[in-house]
């Protein structure tokens, strides 16, 4: 049996090991969230220095280990990292993006096929500035939550499922809830960000970008407070984001 397999990856972060190595985290396409070794790739001689960067996707080698894989060869298909390095509102952003999906996918391979190539989409639209970063982000965290079976309803219900629109949106009870349903503490977003949920959710491009900035403002909040509620621990980059955001 070979211990030696070829993916397509994201590399969600690096961390130093030893003098010369790195622990790099990869979202694949095929095999899940995976930890290798990229041996002597601190050294300036080394062929994959260039290529491991966070954010970049590649075409890599790895060999199977008892707890942590080795990289033996390695390619850039999408060297994204460089882009993004040099605007830090687009870093904060992707920073976001891969700390989240590193925990969507750490225990389990469920969905994780669908998670890569979610990122590998929302990567390169910030990347290129294809919409306003901040809609970019938390489109990408509202279909990642989706996928990871926490998707909010932006519309009818969330707790008797009566037909929507409804004015009231409730993180625990999952979106919107009607004036029966409805908790105390619940938000009260306006009509045009409930809209914008909406659309993020579904990728109405169209109507994400036509809509006002007061609206965006509440949905970043409100995706950012479900977010965290469903990941059950704040995101590092996340707090980084903001105080970018509020500085």
């Amino acid at each position: 049996m070979t211990r030696s397999y070829r993916d397509e990856a994201i590399v969600l972060q690096t961390h130093k090991l030893g003098e010369a190595d790195r622990i790099i985290t990869l979202l694949t396409r095929e095999h899940g969230q995976v930890r290798a070794v990229a041996k002597g790739v601190r050294k300036t001689t080394s062929r994959f220095g260039a290529h491991l960067e966070p954010f970049g996707v590649v075409d890599v080698l790895l060999h199977k280990g008892r707890s942590l894989d080795i990289v033996t060869q390695v390619s850039t298909i999408a060297a994204h990292g460089r882009a993004l390095a040099v605007d830090y509102e687009l870093f904060t952003n992707a920073s976001v993006m891969v700390e989240s999906a590193q925990r969507l996918t750490a225990d389990s391979q469920d969905g994780a096929h669908a998670q890569y190539l979610l990122l590998m989409g929302a990567l390169h639209a910030l990347a290129h500035r294809r919409h306003d970063p901040t809609l970019t982000l938390n489109s990408y965290l509202l279909r990642a939550l989706a996928i990871a079976g926490w998707a909010p309803s932006c519309f009818d219900c969330a707790s008797c499922g009566a037909e929507g629109p409804h004015s009231a949106f409730s993180i625990p009870e999952g979106g919107a809830v009607c004036d029966i349903c409805r908790p105390a503490g619940a938000a009260a977003p306006s009509p045009d960000a409930m809209k914008l949920l909406g659309d993020l959710l579904s990728g109405d491009w169209a109507g994400a970008d036509a809509a006002e900035g007061y609206a965006r403002g509440e949905v970043a909040q409100l995706v950012t407070a479900y977010t965290q509620w469903h990941l059950e621990r704040r995101l590092r980059s996340l707090q980084l984001l903001e105080r970018t955001r509020f500085a």
